[in-house]
C-alpha cells in the first residue's frame, strides 16, 4: 500500500505543528546559554580596563569564598591543602606595593610591612615563596627538628571556632633539618637563576645572605626532637646545618656543597644557608615536647644560648654579618621568670624576642568549650590579652633595647596596632589566617579595621623599632624617654595616604584632631615620666 504524498502546500502547513512541539525546557536552556556567553564576554570586557591593584584586590576577597570548604574538613586536612595549595602557587599573588610608611628596619633588613606569619604554619618551609607573595612581611617556618619525627598521635589540632581559637599537640611534626636546608637552598637557587637570566650582569660575588633573591624577610624556627637528650646540641646542629658552606654531616648525611663560582649551576646556591635566611628562633616554649619549658630558666637559658651564639658566630657569613638570633617564649611565666629571661637578653646581647608561643591555660570563654579539656596549646583570640599583658611588661624588662615580635590573638589591625603600642616591633599571626585566609592580610596592613590603627602606623609620635607609647609601657617603672618635639608633625604625603584609603573630608578631620589631641597628651605623659 502506497504513503500518501505530501504536497508542498501540506508539509508548509505542518511546519508550525513541528516548531511548536520543541520543549520548551530547550528554549530556556539556549536562552541561559547565550546569556551567560554574554556575561563573560562582557566580564572579561570589563576586567580589562580595570587596574592590577583592583583586580588583585577581587582576588585577595574572592579567597572568602573557599573558607566555609575548608571549615568542613578535618583541620590537619584543611592545612596539609592549604600548604599545597601555597606551594603550588594557587594563592592570589599581592601586586600593590607595601605602604612606605609602614616599612621599618631591623637588624639591617628591610621589612616592607610589620604583619609576618608566625611558625607552626610552613613546617617543613614547602610554601615560602607563596606565602611571602601573599604580602606578608616576613614569614618564619618550622619548628625543625634536627631529626626527622612524626609528632604526637593524630588528632591532634581542635578548632574552637566560637572563640577564634585552635588547641593543637602537634609536638614538632618534622621532616628534620636536612630536607628544609635541601629546599630552602633550592628555592633560593632557582630565584637567583631567575634573577641572572634577567640581569646577566649579575655574579655570585653580589649575593648576599637573607634570601635577598627574593622579596620579604625569612626566619627559621628551631626545636629539638623528643627523644634527644641534649638540647643545646640539637639547636646547634640546626645551626651548623643551615648555615655551613662546606659540607656538615646530620645523621649519616651530608648537607651543604661548597660554593661553585660557575654561573647558571643551580647546586652552586643549594644548602648555603647564609645565601637564604635571615634570622634563627630558638623554641624553648612549646608546651608539646616534654621538659622543653624548662629551658626557659635562668641558668639553662643562659647556657642554651650562649652555645648557640657560639655556633652561629663561627660560621663564615657575608659582609652583614651573622643572621640575628631570637628567642621565642610562652606566655604563661611568672614575673620571676620574666626578670630571668630578660636578664639574660640583655646579658647576652639576645638579637630580639618572639612573645608569645601558645598557652596552657584555658581562659573564659574558652574553659566552657566542651573541646577545652584537650590537651595542647591554645592559640587564637583568647590568647590575646595575656601575651599583649606578657609583651608590655617584657618591654620595660628589656628597657626597650631588644626588639620584640608580637605574637598572639592577633586577627585585625587594631589588634596589630595594640601590640605595637605595648612595645612590638614586629607582629605575627597565625590563627587568624587560618580562620581567615588570604583576604586578612591586605586588611590589616590597610589597617582599614581600625582607624587607630592606620593611625598609629602613619602618624603617632615615635613609632619606630623601639619606641611605644607611655600609656601601655608605664608600670611602675620608666622606659627610656625619646627626643621631646614641640609638635608632632604631620608627616609628608599624608594627604596622600588619606585619599589611596578613600577616606571622606569629614573623617581627614577628625583625623587632625587626633593628632592635635594626641600631641598635647603625650607631651603630658612625657613630662609627667621626667
Amino acid at each position: 500500500m502506497s504513503t500518501p504524498h505530501l504536497s508542498a502546500r501540506q508539509y508548509c502547513s505542518s511546519a508550525p505543528e513541528a516548531a511548536s512541539k520543541i520543549p520548551h525546557s530547550s528554549k530556556k536552556g539556549r536562552l541561559l546559554t547565550g546569556a551567560t556567553i554574554g556575561l563573560i564576554i562582557a566580564g572579561g570586557a570589563y576586567v580589562s580596563t580595570v587596574d592590577e591593584a583592583t583586580f588583585c584586590g577581587w582576588l585577595f576577597s574572592a579567597t572568602k569564598l573557599v573558607n566555609p570548604f575548608f571549615a568542613l574538613l578535618d583541620p590537619e586536612v584543611a592545612h596539609r591543602l592549604a600548604v599545597s595549595a601555597a606551594a603550588r602557587g594557587w594563592v592570589p599573588r599581592e601586586k600593590r606595593p607595601d605602604p612606605s610608611n609602614i616599612g621599618l628596619e631591623v637588624w639591617g633588613r628591610k621589612f616592607s610591612n610589620p604583619i609576618g606569619l608566625a611558625a607552626g604554619f610552613d613546617k617543613n618551609a614547602e610554601a615560602v615563596d607563596g606565602l611571602l607573595a601573599l604580602g606578608f612581611g616576613f614569614v618564619e617556618v618550622g619548628s625543625v627538628t634536627p631529626v626527622p619525627q612524626e609528632g604526637n598521635p593524630k588528632p591532634r589540632i581542635f578548632r574552637l571556632s566560637q572563640e577564634g581559637a585552635i588547641i593543637n599537640r602537634c609536638g614538632f611534626n618534622s621532616e628534620g633539618i636536612v630536607a628544609v636546608a635541601k629546599r630552602l637552598g633550592a628555592q633560593h637557587g632557582q630565584r637567583k637563576l631567575d634573577e641572572t637570566s634577567r640581569n646577566p650582569s649579575s655574579s655570585t660575588d653580589e649575593v648576599k645572605h637573607g634570601g635577598k633573591a627574593g622579596p620579604g624577610i625569612l626566619g627559621v624556627n628551631l626545636g629539638k626532637n623528643k627523644t634527644s637528650e641534649d638540647a643545646a646540641a640539637d639547636y646547634v646542629q640546626g645551626v651548623h646545618t643551615l648555615s655551613h658552606g662546606d659540607g656538615v654531616v646530620v645523621g649519616g648525611e651530608a648537607v651543604g656543597l661548597a660554593p661553585s663560582t660557575t654561573t647558571g649551576n643551580k647546586s652552586c646556591w643549594e644548602c648555603l644557608g647564609f645565601l637564604y635566611f635571615d634570622c634563627f628562633v630558638i623554641n624553648v616554649s612549646s608546651p608539646n615536647t616534654p621538659g622543653l619549658r624548662m629551658l626557659q630558666g635562668r641558668k639553662q637559658l643562659k647556657d642554651l644560648v650562649k652555645k648557640v651564639q657560639a655556633a652561629r658566630d663561627e660560621m663564615q657569613w657575608g659582609e652583614e654579618g651573622p643572621p640575628p638570633l631570637l628567642v621565642k617564649i610562652a606566655p604563661d611565666l611568672s614575673k620571676e621568670d620574666l626578670e630571668d629571661i630578660a636578664a639574660v637578653a640583655l646579658a647576652l646581647r639576645l638579637d630580639g624576642l618572639i612573645i608569645s608561643n601558645t598557652t596552657v591555660s584555658r581562659p573564659d570563654p574558652v574553659s566552657k568549650n566542651p573541646v577545652a579539656v584537650e590537651v595542647g596549646g591554645l592559640s587564637g583570640k583568647p590568647l590575646f590579652t595575656p601575651s599583649t599583658n606578657i609583651l608590655k611588661e617584657m618591654y620595660v624588662l628589656t628597657r626597650g633595647k631588644i626588639p620584640l615580635i608580637g605574637c598572639g590573638g592577633i586577627s585585625s589591625g587594631g589588634e596589630a596596632y595594640e601590640k605595637i603600642r605595648a612595645g612590638a616591633t614586629l607582629v605575627q599571626l597565625y590563627t587568624a589566617f587560618a580562620y581567615g585566609g588570604p583576604a586578612l592580610i591586605p586588611q590589616i596592613k590597610g589597617c582599614r579595621v581600625e582607624l587607630k590603627a592606620w593611625l598609629a602606623m602613619t602618624f603617632l609620635y615615635g613609632w619606630n623599632s623601639r619606641k611605644i607609647s607611655y600609656r601601655y609601657a608605664n608600670q611602675n617603672e620608666k622606659p627610656p624617654i625619646p627626643p621631646l618635639e614641640k609638635f608632632r608633625p604631620i608627616p609628608a604625603g599624608a594627604w596622600d595616604v588619606l585619599e589611596d584609603h578613600a577616606f571622606c573630608a569629614t573623617t581627614r578631620l577628625v583625623v587632625l584632631g587626633q593628632i592635635l589631641l594626641l600631641n598635647i597628651r603625650d607631651r603630658g605623659k612625657v613630662a609627667g615620666m621626667k
